[in-house]
């Protein structure tokens, strides 16, 4: 969930290294550093300040140096304090080591036991000073930093990628990686390091992406990867399909503003191939597609947040449409029960990075328990639960900066929904004028998208309504109750207003209670078989006293009127109207949080890929 970029070169690369970290602030954090090079010795900077404040230090300073690393930190041992950002540093008998560090290294407090029995002191509440001083102790042996890190990870037990400098070899950068993402960037006389390749677009698109227990060191003219058992190894170079423009904020406010209004067009790109097709083909999902959903029984579906709300959405679609029962589970609860595993499970993940350590953890669960057959549902190619599954569906959303999830959510259910049609075909249960009708249905999505976003002026209005509200309740029935969970997620999420979802069936069961004129209650409504029970409810809140906020499908029959609000969208969209309707509680939370003034792209304590338990 942190970010690290490292370079070795002939030029100076202190500039590099910030702008790096720069295209890495999405992630979120709450302190930065960078350590470098100069004259021999290693020295650095850190600040719990953004990232803006270390660069003007930086300038102010003058530092160059053409060797360094560069990180920001979201914190998981001890507080946000300076003491403990990183880079961290291990300096004795003339030896300068330094680190950055992202995920959680299990087994640190042995190992810090015998640093101390070997002299080290320690001066910050991470697990990341362990690391570095367990190299530097085996470095002043006589071995290269490499070696030392090499020996040394097969130690470490936990998720982490790190990155290593040393004052005795100026022109070299190590790292390593198990469970956290790292990857290469090379280039002409310079070769980089990095969490995500996005930090290093502006330098390099070709890449090589670590796997499992590699640990690389990279220099000027050139890399060398061992993998975990010692051996060199090559990697294959990938050309990043990401563009300098994608990660580029452009005419927007913030990032989330963009990515909401990218979502038709991440759609298409993720519906390409379906659209253009005659029919729907099970090979979408990979070669080996056909003989595993033959023989599913049953869907796994295991995610967290965002994802997991795409999951909840899933389960009405695949056991509606296909008939196939679904059980969605919250992939950190499930990875520590003992689940029965059926025969004929398919596993499915769903993650927006293919990095969030719970579902990875998750799959991996599943799969001791002899759960062999699994999709991942990803926007990341190369991620680690897509190498780790036996299909996959690559959703081409592009670059999702804001830490709040819009496109990558609007782009799984898209891809959910295809896979739907795929099972339900292979079951006889969608006839070819329905498969048809619904690809022809997917192919216009894209444009009653677009249309849903011209409400964007009515939403603006409402946000005035929230901006001093302290509560807000969100209401749907059916496969639209998930939605009202994201949009309530949202809201949460970057206005910091406590906002809870309900079935709205559910109100006269407890919630109620908390319905009065300054509780605000956002509901979905679209015009489905639902809706006259909806009604009811609604009826419920306003006889308390309770003002509604309505997104109804304009052929929907609900009226404005005193307390009630409504904002008409498009004619109902049947089973892909939960895609259109959570589009409006997107823009409802961004404009909130805008009108409250919170930092909407990096909200507190938040961070955008979870690669830590």
């Amino acid at each position: 969930m942190c970010g690290i970029v490292g370079a070795a070169s002939t030029r100076n690369v202190v500039e590099l290294l910030i702008e790096g970290i720069k295209k890495l602030e999405y992630r979120g954090y709450d302190s930065t550093g960078i350590a470098f090079i100069k004259d021999g010795h290693l020295e650095r900077l850190r600040s719990t300040g953004r990232v803006a404040h270390l660069e003007e230090v930086a300038r102010k300073k003058q530092v160059q140096a053409s060797t360094g690393l560069s990180h920001t930190r979201w914190a998981t041992h001890g507080a946000p304090t300076e003491n403990n950002a990183h880079p961290h540093f291990s300096a004795r008998d003339g030896l300068e080591i330094g680190i950055v560090h992202n995920g959680i290294v299990e087994n640190h407090e042995p190992i810090r036991a015998r640093m101390k029995a070997l002299g080290y002191g320690f001066t910050s509440e991470t697990d990341t000073e362990v690391m570095v001083h367990h190299v530097h102790s085996l470095v002043t042996k006589g071995v290269s930093l490499f070696a030392a890190v090499k020996a040394a990870s097969r130690e470490w037990e936990g998720a982490y990628a790190v990155g290593f400098v040393s004052s005795r070899e100026p022109n070299a950068v190590v790292g390593a990686r198990r469970g956290s993402p790292l990857l290469v960037g090379l280039g002409q006389g310079e070769n980089f390091l990095a969490s995500d390749a996005s930090a290093l677009l502006s330098k390099t698109r070709d890449v090589i992406y670590l796997e499992e227990g590699d640990v690389v060191e990279v220099r000027p003219e050139g890399v060398t990867i061992c993998d975990r058992g010692g051996g060199r190894v090559e990697r294959p170079i990938t050309r990043s399909r990401l563009s300098a423009d994608a990660v580029e904020l452009g005419p927007y406010t913030h990032y989330m503003q963009k990515e909401i209004f990218e979502q038709p067009g991440a759609v298409a790109n993720t519906l390409e191939m379906v659209v253009n097709a005659e029919s729907l083909q099970p090979n979408l999902f990979g070669t080996e597609a056909a003989a595993i959903f033959a023989r599913t029984r049953q869907v796994l579906l295991l995610a967290c947040g965002t994802s997991h709300h795409a999951g909840l959405v899933a389960r009405y679609w695949l056991e509606a449409i296909a008939g196939v029962p679904a059980t969605v589970e919250i992939a950190s609860e499930y990875r520590y029960r003992d689940p029965v595993a059926a025969p004929g499970t398919l596993v499915l993940t769903i993650s927006q990075s293919g990095e969030t350590a719970d579902t990875i953890a998750a799959l991996k669960h599943a799969q001791a328990h002899g759960l062999e057959d699994s999709l991942t549902i990803c926007n990341v190619p190369e991620s680690a639960l897509l190498r780790q599954s036996r299909l996959r569906f690559l959703t081409r959303a592009g670059p999702e900066i804001g830490v709040a999830s819009t496109k990558a959510f609007t782009t799984q259910l898209a891809a959910l929904f295809v896979l739907t049609l795929v099972l339900a075909k292979l079951r006889e249960r969608l006839s070819a004028g329905h498969e048809k009708e619904l690809i022809a249905q997917l192919r216009h999505l894209p444009g009653a998208m677009e249309s849903v976003l011209s409400v964007e002026p009515q939403i603006r209005d409402w946000a005035r309504r929230f901006e001093s509200k302290q509560h807000a309740l969100f209401l749907g029935r059916g496969v639209h109750f998930p939605i009202a969970m994201e949009g309530a997620l949202k809201l949460k999420e970057i206005s910091y207003i406590h906002a809870e979802a309900y079935a709205a069936g559910e109100l006269k069961h407890g919630p109620l209670a908390l319905v009065d004129a300054d509780m605000p209650v956002v509901t979905v409504a679209p015009n489905d078989q639902l809706l006259e029970k909806l009604k009811s409810n609604m009826q419920e809140v306003r006889a308390r006293g309770g003002e509604l906020y309505v997104f109804a499908d304009r052929d929907a029959r609900v009226a404005e009127s005193e307390g009630v609000h409504v904002v008409r969208l498009v004619d109902h969209a049947g089973a892909l109207s939960p895609i259109l309707h959570v589009i409006p509680l997107q823009l409802l939370a961004y404009h909130v949080a805008v009108l409250r003034g919170t930092d909407v792209d990096k909200p507190r304590n938040l961070a955008k890929s979870v690669t830590v338990e």
